[in-house]
């Protein structure tokens, strides 16, 4: 591993403190992660969050699919951390498709869609529909090398999603 390089890790919940001033009610990104599912890739990054990600980069979106005839498919997938007596733990997980021309630089996504599954994931879901057995591989190898031992404090449920073939 280089020295010097900054490791990219997925956000645990932190001590800040609730308040109720300005602001009160907005959504707290602290405890949110996105990984990024491109074909036989699975990482994190954490640019996805403010729609930065590596392969949103330089890429002009549309909400009209036939806009990205050769558009690949790709996957963020929104991880929030939570904790409880135990530790920390994957506490919600839910996945949006975008389509990637990177040759073309355009995209296809929903935007609402993104915010929507990025919302149920703080919310504690799990929401993985549309990933296929690759993607729920990759996911899983992902959350597990992260962090083995939030993978094991997960509940069940998150378990059984990425160990089945959805089909």
């Amino acid at each position: 591993m280089e020295t010097g390089k900054k490791q990219i890790s997925l956000n645990i919940v932190s001590n800040k403190v609730n308040h109720r001033g300005f602001g009160a009610g907005s959504i707290d990104l602290s405890n949110l992660s996105s990984i990024i599912i491109d074909g036989d890739e699975a990482y994190i990054d954490i640019g996805a969050l403010h729609a930065k990600s590596k392969v949103e980069r330089r890429i002009k979106f549309s909400m009209d699919k036939n806009d990205v005839p050769n558009g690949r498919q790709v996957w963020v997938v929104w991880v929030a951390v939570d904790r409880d007596e135990r530790g920390a733990f994957y506490g919600g997980v839910t996945a949006c498709e975008m389509l990637i021309d990177s040759e073309a630089r355009r995209g296809w996504k929903i935007l609402a869609d993104h915010v929507n599954q990025m919302d149920r994931a703080l919310k504690r879901k799990y929401i993985l529909d549309g990933l296929g057995a690759k993607e729920r591989q990759l996911l899983k190898k992902v959350l597990i090398e992260h962090n083995a031992e939030w993978w094991e404090r997960s509940p069940q449920e998150l378990k059984d999603m990425l160990a089945s073939d959805p089909t």
